[in-house]
């Protein structure tokens, strides 16, 4: 359990506040003024990641024994959704780091937690994960990129795809097969943790319809050697079950985000459907757009609940994949739906770059499909109730 949710409630729910209202002003004044230049051009948000850093947001999940906040997963969701509601990119920043610090904290060898968590607590070493490959996305267990055992290295040689944070940052775990020819083939899955270095080449930056300011790269190793001693957990075989854990924490952040952007769609909404006036009376007062507004609050909410019901699952240790996978799921699709409607309430003005409007729209598609598509949600849902509802 989580440092943070051992307190005494009531000390929790300030410790939750005084971090909320931190991080609001922060987004407040060092982000939201800035965001429409640096979305724009596609710019790294260098000196909002310096602040982050100062903030001790990259080390908000990590055990404080090694450097960390130790929050509740339920006080950062809330984090993200606050932090996408401003700009959804800098929560990614942040997102794919933990879920390495995460899976070194939950599955690395004493050692490698002692060498690996105060730096990326600081955002000395910050990163995120390699798994996604050119022929590889949901199928994991399909990856081709190989580490062969080499005296006390391995070396590493493949590509990886749509890898975020790889162009700025310094450090991936990086899903690799250490037995290509293993049965089942998850048997022969490993991670390592990656720190960039010769034979790690970022190949180019991937240009994408939204989710701006933030890289997502497209990486290459050829003949990349990494330490033996970091692999993590220190066995072999084990890395695809490693690595799913932080995916249940990946799709609650998820989740917080398509939250967030459904509660930003919602606020701009309500706010220019009373002052935009048609025939004589703001257009809130018709009864086609209240019907928008109504049904746009509603889904804020239903996400907003599956969210906060998936994190607290995973604080108190449960198995929570059918959870994460409905706040995902629900979630995202409730801010892409939300994103559509406020564009068709702001008519013409929605579809132009003064407004945030058309940014949400962008930025909202990315959420149904990254980190599991909302195909696969369906299906691990389905999946996990027929297992827990046996007849």
């Amino acid at each position: 359990m989580n440092p943070a949710t051992a307190l005494p409630h009531d000390d929790a729910q300030e410790q939750e506040r005084l971090i909320l209202d931190s991080v609001e002003r922060f987004l407040e004044t060092q982000v939201k003024p800035h965001v429409h230049h640096l979305e724009h051009d596609d710019i790294y948000p260098l000196e909002i990641v310096e602040q982050m850093k100062e903030m001790g947001l990259f080390g908000c999940l990590i055990d404080p024994a090694y450097g960390g906040l130790g929050l509740s997963t339920s006080t950062y969701a809330k984090i993200i959704e606050r932090m996408s509601k401003v700009w959804m990119s800098v929560s990614g920043i942040i997102n794919s780091h933990l879920i390495m610090a995460m899976t070194v904290q939950r599955c690395g060898t004493e050692a490698q937690k002692q060498a690996y968590l105060p730096r990326f607590a600081t955002g000395e070493l910050r990163g995120g994960i390699g798994l996604t490959e050119p022929d590889c996305g949901t199928d994991l267990q399909a990856i081709r990129t190989v580490a062969r055992r080499d005296g006390d290295d391995y070396v590493v040689n493949g590509s990886k795809m749509w890898i975020t944070n790889s162009g700025s940052g310094n450090t991936l775990v990086l899903l690799v097969k250490t037995d290509p020819q293993a049965q089942p083939r998850h048997q022969g899955m490993s991670l390592l943790i990656a720190e960039k270095g010769p034979g790690f080449t970022v190949s180019k930056k991937l240009e994408k319809l939204g989710y701006k300011g933030i890289d997502s790269c497209a990486l290459s190793f050829e003949d990349y050697r990494v330490p033996a001693d970091r692999l993590i957990g220190g066995v072999e075989g084990k890395g695809l079950q490693q690595i799913l854990g932080g995916l249940e924490l990946g799709r609650i952040n998820v989740a917080a985000r398509g939250l967030g952007i459904a509660q930003a769609a919602l606020d701009e909404a309500v706010a220019y459907s009373q002052t935009r006036k048609t025939f004589g009376k703001p257009i809130c007062e018709h009864q086609a757009i209240a019907l928008k507004l109504g049904e746009m609050a509603t889904r804020t909410q239903a996400a907003r609940l599956l969210t906060y019901a998936a994190a607290q699952a995973y604080d108190l240790g449960q198995r929570c994949d059918m959870e994460a996978g409905m706040a995902k799921y629900f979630a995202t699709e409730a801010g892409l739906e939300n994103a559509i409607e406020a564009m068709r309430i702001f008519g013409g003005y929605g579809y132009s770059k003064e407004y945030n409007v058309e940014r949400l729209y962008r930025d909202a598609p990315l959420l149904t499909i990254g980190e599991g598509t909302n195909e696969l949600q369906r299906l691990i849902i389905a999946r996990e109730l027929i297992a827990r509802n046996p007849v």
